[in-house]
């Protein structure tokens, strides 16, 4: 982070210097990292934060694509690519599970079922999707209040016919 803020530091300080002092500056800083990159190991290890930095310079000032030193300016743009899968993939990703049914439309399905004795599941979803409810019929099946007029006198069988209600 102490990096970063150096770097803008450095950056609005640059804006008062001369160009002709920047670029002897400029030459300088590129001897120093040739030497030391003779002396760095065959491949450097880089930290999120370095990778983000370098993606958001070279989109900002995509000249300085052909200027990189440290890393290829193909691995640059792969990062670029790479961070843009990864949010879009987390932006699309699905939630998983049945989706949520309101109170508001459960209450809603087993006043329909309890005032029409008459109307089984699909009856109630078809008038859910006249209303503008989108939900499965197997769904308005489960949460239709039981009829104890068609069920079974034993408290087995009455669980039977209505698996989402205890005796």
């Amino acid at each position: 982070m102490f990096a970063i803020l150096h770097l803008l530091g450095t950056f609005i300080a640059n804006l008062f210097k001369s160009q002709r002092r920047l670029e002897l500056e400029n030459l300088f800083l590129r001897h120093q990292l040739n030497i030391a990159l003779r002396g760095a190991p065959h491949r450097l290890q880089l930290r999120g934060s370095d990778r983000a930095l370098l993606v958001w310079i070279t989109w900002l000032w995509p000249s300085l694509l052909g200027l990189s030193r440290v890393v290829q300016p193909d691995m640059t743009l792969r990062w670029h690519r790479a961070g843009f899968r990864a949010y879009w993939r987390w932006s699309s990703r699905g939630r998983p599970g049945r989706p949520r049914v309101s109170r508001e439309l459960r209450e809603l399905i087993q006043r329909m079922s309890k005032e029409s004795p008459l109307w089984g599941a699909p009856r109630i979803h078809g008038e859910l999707l006249k209303l503008g409810f989108e939900i499965a019929e197997s769904t308005v099946s489960k949460t239709s209040a039981c009829r104890s007029q068609w069920s079974s006198s034993t408290p087995q069988a009455r669980q039977l016919d209505c698996p989402n209600r205890a005796s």
